[in-house]
């Protein structure tokens, strides 16, 4: 539940007019047609989804065994993200001339050791006040 006061007027959300000239809008609508494409052609854009589900639909309707389904013809290569990491740090180092070699590594230096805390007694829980009330008279 919200309260009237922390409900805003959604008008306060939108972003505040912009001017737009119509060489602006004819260039953006000359983009978009340049970028668009009626149908795609090629193998990368075939929807073997909708065809698979289509052969299942059709397996049912004539009451056939459901086509089996095929492995994948390459298994997807696994990438070692380590190597791939070491490979790009390599490279960058290469680029800007440092030496590509292991990292110096250092010791660091020991905490000294401090002094153990004292620890305060437990306290005791505060006795009860009484409230200073006085009986009620019968008058």
């Amino acid at each position: 539940m919200r309260w009237p006061d922390e409900i805003r007027d959604p008008a306060e959300l939108l972003p505040p007019p912009a001017e737009v000239s119509e060489a602006e809008i004819e260039g953006a609508l000359a983009l978009m047609d340049s970028l668009t494409v009626d149908q795609l052609v090629g193998e990368e854009f075939r929807d073997r989804y909708t065809e698979a589900v289509a052969q299942i639909i059709e397996a049912k309707r004539e009451e056939k065994p459901l086509p089996e389904a095929s492995e994948p013809e390459q298994p997807a290569p696994v990438l070692d993200l380590m190597a791939a990491l070491q490979e790009s740090v390599s490279k960058a180092r290469a680029s800007r001339g440092e030496d590509a070699g292991p990292a110096e590594v250092h010791e660091l230096p020991k905490p000294k050791k401090k002094a153990a805390a004292q620890k305060q007694p437990a306290k005791k829980p505060a006795a009860k006040k009484t409230t200073g009330r006085r009986p009620r008279s019968s008058a």
